[in-house]
């Protein structure tokens, strides 16, 4: 039977969801460095020193926010493919692709996923792990279909490879940066790149 939790627990709880859902929106709205604890604790009710009994810091809060960014970018992903059994390359190119949607269109909080600062010593909660996990798993899908012969490692080093690319790719062209592509470009890019680096005949090593 689950422990029923405490008053006190539950009014911290409600406070993280609360700090929660007003970080996510002023990160959406506005960015990452327009997180501020004094904005918060004034449109939350709250004291300053609250936030910091119900998070250990403001990089914590970012990342209860991001969690819901990843679980609502493999969502995107998944989703493009449409229950449709596409050849693996194929599927891979049109995930790509809604990354790069996803990203064009919620830009702000795509970019607080790879711009939130942590210490090398932080130990990265294990809910974190997981949903960065699950981004990766709907990659190597397609790609044990490609390279059926491939290791484990061979087929993780691979779907990072392909997302290191794709994400390249993506945040190059949205900034617009002269070593990118035009961003009505970007589509085309990901699939010339998708396909040569599943043809290669064998692993890397």
């Amino acid at each position: 039977m689950a422990k029923t939790p405490t008053k006190t627990e539950a009014r911290r709880e409600d406070l993280r969801a609360r700090l929660t859902d007003i970080a996510e929106r002023v990160i959406a709205e506005q960015g990452l460095p327009a997180l501020k604890a004094r904005d918060l604790a004034a449109e939350a009710g709250c004291s300053v020193g609250a936030i910091y009994n119900a998070f250990a810091d403001l990089n914590d809060l970012v990342m209860a926010v991001n969690g819901r960014t990843f679980q609502q970018l493999g969502a995107a992903v998944t989703a493009s493919l449409d229950g449709r059994a596409l050849p693996p390359r194929d599927a891979l190119i049109t995930m790509s692709h809604a990354y790069l949607h996803f990203a064009a269109t919620h830009t702000r909080s795509w970019r607080a996923l790879f711009d939130l600062e942590m210490s090398t010593d932080a130990a990265v909660p294990d809910w974190y792990l997981a949903e960065l996990a699950k981004l990766f798993a709907i990659i190597a899908a397609p790609l044990r279909q490609i390279f059926p012969d491939w290791p484990a490692a061979q087929i993780d080093l691979m779907t990072r490879a392909l997302f290191s690319s794709v994400h390249g790719i993506v945040l190059l062209g949205l900034e617009r940066r002269i070593s990118g592509v035009p961003t009505d470009q970007i589509e085309r890019m990901i699939a010339v790149v998708l396909s040569n680096l599943t043809s290669a005949p064998e692993a890397a090593t």
